[in-house]
């Protein structure tokens, strides 16, 4: 296995969940300061040198460079996403359109890729794979690394996870990827967790939006009063 600094990165980004406690709006298009969720994901994969971003959700949503494609079915759940966006990610030679329907998660000859699995309802996106790679640089040799927050919670889709380890716990998972819970997937895989330091706090509420852009105004206020050019 190649170490971190050298193992390609690939990057599987879910913005298709049914946001039930923001009454249904589409989450990854709700802005903290003026960019969307989705743009905050989209550029932390890039910042952190994804060859790859696979955005699985609406075929609606803008995502400039990026491969979009829905899980089937839609609302599947997250383990039925990652599936999908891991069978676009290992179709180098299909049409995309094929990959889109099958996803089982089909062999990858890229086999030393890792993969940043990312929810798109983080506006500390940058900061929390920032966070991660660290932890990847440090524990290069596990099947993954993912932020757990404050409480204890593990964040499953906060993560970089070695695609072969992904690959062999499709393969045992004891049932399909719809509606498969998460702790389900990854429960077999030798991963190691990291501190999230508040990075891998998100959005599901009205209140947490927020709370995000009140804070985002603030580091922008600071940001302006530390810059020698805001200055007249």
């Amino acid at each position: 296995m190649t170490d971190a600094a050298t193992r390609p990165l690939d990057a599987v980004l879910l913005a298709g969940g049914r946001a039930t406690r923001l009454d249904g709006a589409s989450k990854p298009e709700q802005t903290v300061g003026e960019r969307t969720l989705l743009d905050l994901a989209i550029d932390a994969a890039r910042r952190a040198g994804a060859r790859s971003i696979v955005v699985v959700g609406p075929s609606s949503l803008h995502a400039p460079g990026c491969l979009v494609v829905r899980e089937d079915p839609p609302f599947g759940g997250p383990v039925a996403a990652i599936a999908a966006g891991l069978a676009v990610l290992a179709a180098p030679r299909r049409s995309r359109s094929e990959a889109s329907r099958d996803q089982r998660t089909p062999h990858d000859p890229d086999a030393d890729a890792d993969v940043l699995v990312l929810a798109c309802d983080l506006p500390q996106a940058t900061a929390a794979v920032e966070r991660l790679l660290d932890g990847r640089g440090q524990h290069d040799t596990a099947d993954g690394v993912c932020l757990v927050d404050a409480d204890g919670r593990t964040q499953w889709l906060t993560a970089i996870y070695a695609r072969a380890a992904l690959d062999r716990a499709f393969a045992v998972l004891d049932r399909g990827p719809d509606g498969a819970a998460m702790r389900h997937l990854f429960d077999g895989l030798d991963r190691t967790e990291i501190a999230d330091d508040g990075t891998a706090e998100d959005v599901d509420t009205w209140a947490d939006l927020d709370r995000a852009r009140e804070r985002a105004d603030i580091r922008s206020s600071e940001s302006l009063r530390t810059d020698p050019r805001s200055t007249p």
